[in-house]
């Protein structure tokens, strides 16, 4: 234990909270803008780590449970982000909301946060200390701090990675235009629509080796069934029947015409690819939200009287309780502003609370086998919704106005909390393995969350005016997707007398069941290659040009791995090789992202999306773009290529 041989080693500092919650806020902002824009969110754990072992030193040293609270109360960065993106702007697509309000959005996302704290409380003695659970982000986490002597390798590259995405992203078309945000290509062939491009970006390059080569084939594999099987099959076979679509689409060019079928029908197959895949992750870890919820009241029951360790000591019970309360009434206050019914509010807050506490034990337990990257939030929260719909369908009626607005409300307040709850077990998992008092990290993990939610409306808010979010339109040809949100104001709407596609979502929901069928084969045959339902299905439903330079940087990470000789299946060998690059890959994300955010400032101030434009046309500086790129790859490939001194790795994924 950290704490052997002397007085209790400093854990809760002031510098540690006040690191912690700055680390948090910055980190939640680039997510945010990541999440938008691609759909993916990256863990902040490990890089937070990294950056508090450099700090604290030069503030005269910190104990390495200073820097796990710092990298715990940070790891909210990448929850409450994620949360919120991926159903929050859904009001705003519904037409519900003009822009993000403060206190709602606070509401929504710093009780929802706190809630997946308190849930997630009584799992930590069962998963972690009674039948522990691999936890394998929390185990590498711990190593992190471990081994902290030497933090300035690790720092020089997030340093040098962040400094080139945030300089590419400044030139491109958002900012000074002087190279595109993507190269494109299309065309017709008799009557073929054939489409291919890339987007331009550094952050999906970097999200791409952080991913790896497994999920860039599966998720270019789905654009590619979407953008150059279905698209092209649509236009020569089916346009003729759809009068509206092909009137619009007379005269115009092949990349107008794939951009256009795409946003009105070919995306819905993906709509129906991730409704079946949040159906069947629920169906999959049946036995796994049964052990959850066991292991929740089992650790409940105990108690509380007896002596316990230090290190043993979570959040008392008759407190969390208080604080179960005391968070709820103001959701219950929240969702009765909505319906203004208090037999449709009551019901929605005991949804709420029971979906909440079921999720957040399902996120825990995946977290606690696959690591939090690798959890299922958007899929849980899609059956959130579906099943508030489904209630709230019975108590507002189909027609109702606020029906899509109310369920949307409740899968909030779920994704924010299942989201903070699986990250929360792999923070504990990294103290009890460094010795750190659990009560305190919780603690911090509140602080965290909630220091994170106070910013999430101004920025996207800033990001909103700035850019868009939603489709692209005329005045904001560069509108951020946000893919989950979008999803999640679809089935909603859906539900609630929403006109939709419903074809084409039966035909996802096909595609998406031969997925997970080959998906079982390939798990039967003990196969190191797999093909989530989920991530075939984010590639179905976003443009091609997005899951291109994922690809790309899941090679990268391939060929290093061919370059050192490693086997796929030793773990640890892969994580060594790939310590450097995943820092640089991390570094690119954050950078682009904060710059992202930071460009946003001047175009809302001056209301002009081309204050900072130094160039006009951006159609021969595609090969520019695509050079930029190729250099980028290649210093991403070279920093785990090259000798290195020891540094820290970087957890990997999306959520």
């Amino acid at each position: 234990m950290a704490n052997q041989g002397g007085g209790p080693v400093p854990q809760l500092t002031f510098r540690a909270v006040l690191l912690a919650i700055v680390l948090a806020v910055i980190l939640s902002a680039a997510n945010a803008y990541l999440g938008l824009f691609a759909g993916l969110t990256i863990a902040t754990a490990i890089p937070a780590a990294v950056v508090s072992m450099g700090v604290l030193r030069l503030l005269g040293g910190g104990t390495i449970l200073e820097n796990n609270i710092v990298q715990t109360g940070a790891s909210a960065g990448s929850s409450i982000a994620a949360g919120v993106i991926f159903t929050i702007p859904a009001l705003i697509i519904l037409g519900y909301w003009d822009d993000f309000r403060y206190w709602w959005v606070l509401a929504i996302a710093g009780l929802g946060g706190l809630l997946g704290v308190l849930f997630s409380v009584p799992l930590r003695r069962t998963m972690i200390v009674e039948n522990p659970l691999p936890f394998p982000e929390g185990k590498a986490a711990a190593e992190v701090l471990k081994a902290g002597e030497n933090p300035g390798p690790g720092l020089r590259i997030l340093a040098l990675a962040a400094t080139v995405g945030a300089v590419v992203k400044l030139a491109a078309q958002g900012g000074l235009r002087m190279i595109p945000d993507n190269a494109v290509g299309s065309g017709y062939a008799g009557n073929y629509l054939a489409y291919m491009g890339t987007n331009l970006s550094p952050a999906l390059l970097g999200v791409g080796y952080i991913v790896g080569l497994n999920i860039g084939i599966v998720v270019l594999s789905g654009a590619i069934l979407s953008w150059n099987i279905a698209i092209p099959l649509y236009h020569a076979f089916f346009l003729a029947s759809d009068p509206v679509l092909s009137t619009q689409l007379a005269g115009a060019s092949a990349a107008d015409a794939a951009g256009a079928i795409w946003s009105t029908k070919i995306r819905y197959l993906g709509v129906g690819a991730m409704l079946i895949g949040g159906i069947w992750t629920l169906f999959s870890l049946r036995k796994s939200l049964l052990s959850g919820v066991k292991s929740g009241i089992a650790a409940a029951r105990k108690g509380s009287g007896e002596a316990v360790a230090e290190t043993d000591r979570d959040l008392p019970m008759k407190w969390m309780l208080i604080a179960l309360l005391l968070f709820v009434i103001p959701l219950l206050v929240l969702y009765q502003a909505i319906v203004g019914n208090w037999f449709v509010s009551v019901p929605m807050t005991i949804i709420m609370i029971v979906a909440g506490f079921l999720f957040v034990s399902v996120s825990a337990y995946l977290a606690g086998l696959v690591g939090s990257s690798n959890n299922p939030v958007s899929g849980i929260t899609i059956a959130t919704i579906l099943f508030a719909a489904a209630v709230l369908l019975f108590l507002l009626g189909r027609d109702s106005p606020v029906g899509a607005v109310a369920a949307i409300m409740i899968g909030a307040v779920v994704c924010c909390a299942a989201a903070v709850g699986g990250d929360n077990l792999q923070d504990l998992k990294a103290g009890y393995i460094v010795g750190a008092t659990p009560w305190k990290q919780q603690l911090m993990l509140g602080i965290g969350a909630f220091s994170c939610a106070l910013i999430m409306a101004p920025v996207l808010n800033l990001l909103a005016q700035a850019y868009g979010i939603g489709a692209p339109t005329p005045d904001q040809p560069q509108s951020l997707a946000a893919p989950q949100a979008t999803l999640m104001a679809s089935v909603a709407q859906g539900m609630f007398g929403g006109k939709l596609p419903w074809d084409m979502i039966a035909i996802g929901a096909g595609v998406g069941a031969a997925i997970i069928a080959f998906d079982e084969w390939l798990k039967a045959r003990a196969s190191t290659f797999r093909v989530p339902v989920l991530a075939a299905a984010i590639g179905i439903y976003l443009p091609i040009e997005l899951m291109v330079p994922i690809f790309l940087g899941g090679v990268l990470a391939w060929l290093v791995e061919r370059r050192h000789g490693i086997d796929r299946t030793d773990e640890v060998a892969r994580d060594r090789v790939h310590r450097p690059g995943t820092l640089f890959a991390a570094g690119l994300i954050t950078g682009e992202a904060l710059m992202g955010i930071a460009i946003a400032i001047p175009i809302v101030v001056s209301e002009r999306a081309d204050v900072l434009a130094v160039a006009e046309s951006l159609h021969f500086n595609q090969w520019v773009g695509l050079v930029v790129l190729a250099v980028v790859a290649w210093m991403l490939y070279r920093s785990s290529t090259r000798p290195q001194p020891a540094v820290a790795p970087v957890e990997p994924g999306p959520r």
